[in-house]
């Protein structure tokens, strides 16, 4: 004959417990969530409350970002400004292009990459078909940062175009991000 073993037999009933309070738990949560008005209220005011905090967790995100690319935007024009001189100018976007196209390759370098093509834009004479090219060309992320530094701090050569003739979504998103987090 065969005996069981009772340590087999005890994590059955164990089981098969847990099983059934849980199968329990469930079948009242349903009957609460259907029947009870009581519940459904706090149910509806514990998901309004999650929603809040991860609006102002994304609301205190922008503004993290917007504060880093602030920082370090005055830093890099501090240690590098723009160069006035016109025959300066060309030497510098070239040499802020290459930069930024290699540092754009690097992980975690992006922010290092839009400060060089933000500083080539500033010299171009034409921004408005940089920031196509760019826009075409480089990683998203990048263009972002470069779209938020113009808005921090538009150029010369940029203001206007910024002022008037936005023309993609993602310029436009990004500048109505840079204004809404300064009100």
């Amino acid at each position: 004959m065969s005996q069981s073993n009772p340590i087999l037999r005890g994590l059955a009933i164990t089981t098969a417990i847990a099983a059934l309070s849980a199968t329990g738990y469930a079948i009242y949560f349903d009957y609460q969530r259907r029947n009870s008005p009581q519940f459904r209220k706090v149910l509806r005011q514990r998901a309004k409350e999650q929603a809040k905090m991860e609006e102002e967790a994304k609301s205190h995100a922008k503004e993290m970002k917007l504060q880093k690319v602030t920082e370090f935007l005055s830093m890099e024009l501090a240690k590098d400004p723009i160069p006035s001189d016109p025959s300066e100018r060309e030497a510098t976007f070239t040499t802020n292009v290459e930069n930024g196209e290699r540092l754009s390759m690097q992980q975690g370098k992006e922010l290092e990459a839009a400060s060089k093509f933000y500083k080539a834009l500033t010299v171009y004479p034409q921004p408005a078909d940089l920031l196509g090219i760019y826009q075409r060309s480089i990683p998203e992320a990048i263009y972002e940062y470069i779209i938020l530094m113009i808005a921090i701090l538009p150029p010369a050569n940029v203001a206007s175009f910024v002022k008037g003739v936005v023309g993609s979504k993602a310029e436009s998103d990004a500048v109505a991000e840079a204004n809404d987090i300064d009100d």
